[in-house]
């Protein structure tokens, strides 16, 4: 699930939901409950998370089972 995908990364970055929180803009609690899934995770957060933690907004949606990042698009000069 969703949550479950934001928690182990925090985790596994060794960070507490106050250090997320305040990446987000947001409080403690507010993204307990994304991390709780008793409430839903506005884009713009999902943005945000899936740019901290280098991933894609479908892997933390669960629409891939793949991490990593889709490669940057290349700039036309």
């Amino acid at each position: 699930m969703l949550y479950r995908r934001i928690r182990d990364f925090r985790e596994d970055k060794d960070l507490r939901q106050e250090d997320i929180a305040q990446y987000l803009h947001c409080t403690q609690r507010s993204y307990s409950r994304y991390e709780c899934g008793e409430s839903d995770i506005p884009t713009d957060v999902l943005i945000k998370l899936a740019d901290f933690h280098n991933t894609t907004i479908d892997y933390l949606l669960e629409r891939t089972d793949s991490p990593e990042p889709l490669p940057k698009p290349k700039r036309r000069r």
